[in-house]
């Protein structure tokens, strides 16, 4: 259970750390704040719903404790992300 919750927030963390310096890790976080920027949807929601469709997939394959723990990790990194992420609010530009 801490090990869900701590690296969940750990990685919302370093999500925001990433965003307000407009970078990003590549693939789905350019997709993210691209429809961000574009219209003005929320980082951490719109990640949170390509988190769920990413663990539904996974979901066959994975037992249902594993699930739950990424689940948890999940929704820790995107809370954090949808709480503290807010565009405008600080940018290292």
């Amino acid at each position: 259970w801490f090990a869900a919750v701590a690296g969940g927030l750990l990685l919302g963390a370093a999500f925001i750390i990433l965003f307000r310096h407009r970078t990003s890790l590549g693939g789905l976080n350019v997709l993210v704040l691209w429809l961000q920027d574009r219209f003005g949807w929320r980082a951490g929601l719109v990640q949170g719903a390509i988190d769920l469709l990413i663990l539904l997939a996974a979901v066959p394959w994975l037992d249902a404790r594993r699930a739950l723990w990424s689940v948890v990790g999940a929704l820790a990194m995107n809370l954090a992300l949808a709480v503290n992420h807010r565009p405008g609010r600080y940018s290292a530009l």
